[in-house]
């Protein structure tokens, strides 16, 4: 199964727990921030994507959303 992390970046206050737990290392911080001024994380590689659902099962505000392909 394949799918792609949608992000709400306007959600995210940067915890950093998805990129911890992302078992294929495709998530790390932006370098632009959020209205609040927080960096929120990107995807930098959706062709490896796995659609775990660890990302958003981990993001405590519920800013992440698995898209499948």
């Amino acid at each position: 199964m394949a799918g792609k992390p949608v992000i709400n970046d306007e959600r995210c206050k940067g915890c950093g727990l998805c990129i911890r737990s992302c078992p294929k290392n495709i998530l790390e911080m932006s370098k632009e921030t959020n209205s609040q001024g927080v960096n929120f994380p990107v995807c930098t590689d959706e062709s490896k994507c796995i659609a775990c659902t660890f990302c958003a099962t981990m993001c405590p505000d519920c800013a992440i959303e698995i898209e499948e392909c």
